[in-house]
Order: C-alpha cells, then structure tokens, then sequence
C-alpha cells in the first residue's frame, strides 16, 4: 500500500467522530445519556417539507441527476429569500450554488483558491470544514484564537503581516459556531474594506443567520458596502428548518466564484436528490409560518439552559443567537478531561473546547437539542462533576 499522504497526516481529528459510538455503548449499558453535543435538535422540519418530500421522491423527473443545475426552483427560492431577508440580488443561475450541506460547499471551495505556501486564516474554535479545505487543498491553516480578549472575533491587526501577505481565504462565522458571538456591522466593515485592500477572498458562513433572539437580526455578509467584490456566503436549512441530516445548502457570490465552486463541485458530485431540493423549496416557503415559532422552542431552551448551568456553579453569558452556550471552566480545569468525565460519570456528552482545536482551551459547549427539563438535569449532572474537580484543587 501507498504512504498516506502528508496533507491528509496534517488534518486534526474531528471532535465528534467518536461520540455516537461511545454513546451507543452507555445506552446499551443502561445509562441514561442526555446528548447536548451536535447541534442537531430533536425538532421536526416544517410539514409543506415533509408533504413535498413524500410527492416528489414518487416523480419520475425526480429520480435522474441534477447535475450542477440541480432544481431550477430550488436556485429560485434561495434567490427570492436572499433578496426579501437582505436585500442582496443573486442571479439564480450564475450566482447560487446549490450544495449538499454548507459543509461541503465550504470545504470544495477551497480546492479553487488555495495552493502550496497559500494561508487560509481560521477562527479556532471553529468548524472543522474551514481547515479541512485548506490542508485538503494544500494550503496553511493560520489558526486565530478566539478569546474573550477581542469578544470573540478575528481581529486581523492581531495576524502577523507575513502571513496576511500569504493568505487568500479567510473563513468567518457569526453568529458564531461554538462560542454564539455576533459580528457588529462596523467590525464587518472593517474587514470587508480590509479584504479587498489585501485581495482576500472572505468566506462568511451564515449558517445561523437564523436563530437569534432578543430582537437580534443577524445580518448578511451582503449588507456591507464592497462585500460583493470578495466574499461569499454560505446559507444552510439544517439549523433553521431542523433538517441536519437532509444535506441542503448554498452559496452565494458574484459569478466569477459561484463558478469556481460550482466547477470544483463537477468534479467531485452530480448533485442533491432533486426530491429533497424540492423539499427545500417547501420549507423556505414555509418561512413565515414555520420560523418564528422555532426560535421561540430555541429561546425557551437557551434560557433554561442559562438560569440552570448558572445554579449549578457556570459562568455563562446569555447568547443572542445560534443554539449554544460556550461556557468558561474554572482555571485548572482541562476541558477535555472535564467532558470525558461528564460522560462516563453522569451520561452527559457535551463537546470540550480543545475539541475545536487549542484556541478552544478554558470552555466547553453545550447545544440547546433536547426539552429545557433534560437540559436542566443535564446542568445538575454537570454541576457534580465540577464540585469533583474543585474539591481537589
């Protein structure tokens, strides 16, 4: 057999491979696990997506490749919805890409923009596509921790210089994947005038564009003046529709990259199940209907999960968007031996911060996936483990 790869070697492990596994194993040891890891809530899609699947999965239309083009209607839906939610025009057909999950699509874009010496600059924590693409594609991860220093966000006069002369892609995310922060409008405005001064293509992953509260309205990457000259924007159902495991997407960028990542896409699938597409098309359809009422279950979730993990001895700030809580463990408390003993000795997966990578180190997070009454049993169990660790300081 053939050496693996030095680029495949430099790729991390992902934080939650192992997890269904060993949860697997405590449920069929009797233990009663409350999983409040993956950001996958026990939520059910909108039903015009449901009806749509089960009458389009039985066309025969349905049934052959996509291809790139995928659902003409599909590219309709995302461009009228882009356009009444932002403002932000796109050309369904030169400038939307469908994708089989943001992920994907996050992570093939990459392979366009990126080679040997070329930097990708990455929020750490943060989700493992943003580096998976760039060592794939045989670029440098420069790694940028977020800390509480900067609230949160990637603060380029922080990047060495050396490095934002290499880099061609950086990789932002707010509201933010783990640590819920969002973006103020002249932090983006900073960093929009300050990609285009460097030729920096800015990849703004909007996935929990969403699930905000308090009056919060995230806003669109394409709402700043100069964003279309060099970002692009990738949108997600699975958090905002609960559909997770039904892999829908896009992206959105002027044409020039919407067919760079379309051309990389050629390569490597033929498409979504056109079925699904359709369903897709139902559920953003079903926005008005359907949306409000599951940011008031997240809402619900994300306070009980504060006023809990707050009693059982966290500090931990109220987010305004997303469906997690980034919670700061005392000093001295390594937070992947904390998760591990969460797990083994109470049943409660939860995802440490050295899982997102070193930048990560001092929090774990939590998801807001189950009834505020598992959650608040969930901050109990984590409340004993923590009393465990402090009695031995």
């Amino acid at each position: 057999m053939p050496p693996i790869s030095p680029r495949f070697e430099r790729l991390p492990e992902y934080v939650l491979a192992r997890i269904p596994a060993r949860k697997r194993e405590l449920v069929l040891r009797g233990v009663d696990v409350i999983d409040l890891g993956a950001g996958d809530a026990d939520l059910a899609p909108p039903p015009a997506a449901l009806d749509r699947l089960a009458s389009a999965s039985r066309e025969p239309a349905m049934q052959r490749y996509g291809f790139g083009l995928g659902l003409y209607a599909y590219r309709e839906a995302i461009s009228a919805w882009m356009e009444r939610r932002f403002g932000a025009r796109f050309d369904p057909l030169t400038e939307v890409v469908p994708l089989i999950g943001s992920k994907e699509g996050i992570t093939h874009l990459a392979f366009a923009y990126m080679q040997d010496g070329d930097v990708g600059i990455i929020p750490e924590p943060g989700y493992n596509s943003y580096q998976g693409g760039t060592l794939l594609a045989g670029g440098e991860a420069y790694r940028y921790a977020l800390r509480p220093r900067t609230d949160f966000l990637v603060e380029l006069d922080d990047v060495p210089e050396d490095v934002l002369r290499r880099a061609r892609i950086l990789y932002l995310n707010y509201p933010n994947n783990p640590t819920a922060a969002i973006a103020p409008r002249e932090y983006l405005e900073r960093v929009v005038a300050e990609c285009r001064e460097r030729d920096i293509l800015l990849v703004y992953d909007n996935a929990y564009s969403e699930l905000a509260f308090d009056g919060y309205v995230p806003p669109s990457i394409f709402e700043i003046d100069g964003a279309r000259e060099v970002a692009v924007e990738f949108h997600s159902l699975s958090k905002t529709y609960n559909m997770t495991g039904w892999r829908l997407g896009w992206a959105v960028a002027r044409p020039e990259v919407a067919g760079a990542l379309a051309k990389v896409k050629s390569f490597v699938d033929t498409g979504q199940f056109m079925a699904v597409q359709a369903a897709g098309v139902a559920a953003i359809e079903s926005y008005d209907s359907f949306v409000p009422g599951n940011v008031a279950v997240f809402k619900e979730r994300r306070d009980a999960a504060v006023a809990a993990f707050r009693e059982a001895g966290f500090a931990c700030e109220t987010p305004r968007a997303t469906m997690y809580l980034w919670i700061p463990l005392p000093e001295g408390v390594p937070s992947a031996r904390f998760a591990e003993r969460l797990l083994e000795e109470e049943g409660v997966v939860v995802l440490p911060g050295s899982g997102f990578g070193a930048g990560g180190e001092g929090f774990f997070r939590i998801s807001f996936i189950t009834s505020p009454e598992r959650i608040v049993e969930a901050a109990r169990r984590a409340g004993r483990v923590l009393n465990g660790f402090l009695s031995r300081v």
